[in-house]
């Protein structure tokens, strides 16, 4: 699923940077190079990396 459209970023990205330590959507994207632009897509990639924060 694509998380953010503005920077085409999938679920699958956003799980591999919590996996990897980030702890916010914003660190999320810088990871990977980006940064929020709209804004419309933290609130989904927080209860992504929230999701997965909760199962490591």
């Amino acid at each position: 699923m694509v998380v953010c459209v503005c920077n085409a970023i999938r679920e699958s990205q956003v799980r591999a940077a919590a996996r990897s330590g980030c702890m916010t959507a914003c660190q999320a994207y810088r990871s990977l190079g980006c940064q929020a632009k709209c804004g419309q897509c933290t609130v989904v990639a927080r209860a992504i990396i929230d999701t997965e924060r909760a199962a490591a």
